[in-house]
């Protein structure tokens, strides 16, 4: 039983880099097209090498390593305050500001709760 769930993440994972690759592409082409470059197609582009960062991750060791999907959190959320229209609420540019910063906290504690300058037990952590 755990074998077969171990291959369905295996297949899940292989759909994911496809899927990654083939939108990859698709932006790629759309922006060849449409001949312009725009910092939201960056962003995405990003993210999307963030998600085959993730992918590749996972193939290796078999685990997600947490702080790749909160880097890939921030760089959408920073890519979503770009897209924002200038006549919509401003009330939402802080919200997603101190989503940004709740997730970068939250990636500095994850970052740093092994660290020997904090004198944490690090026996206890068995996650990547």
């Amino acid at each position: 039983m755990n074998q077969a769930i171990r291959n369905i993440q295996l297949v899940a994972v292989v759909a994911v880099l496809i899927a990654t690759i083939i939108a990859f592409f698709v932006e790629l082409t759309l922006m060849y097209e449409t001949k312009t470059v725009g910092l939201a197609d960056l962003l995405l582009m990003f993210i999307y090498i963030e998600v085959l960062g993730l992918v590749r991750s996972y193939w290796e060791t078999r685990s997600v390593r947490i702080t790749y999907p909160l880097v890939i959190a921030i760089t959408a959320l920073a890519r979503y305050i770009i897209l924002q229209e200038k006549d919509s609420d401003p009330a939402n540019l802080i919200y997603i500001a101190l989503a940004i910063l709740i997730v970068s906290l939250a990636t500095v504690v994850v970052r740093f709760r092994n660290s020997k300058y904090l004198k944490i037990d690090s026996s206890k952590s068995t996650e990547l």
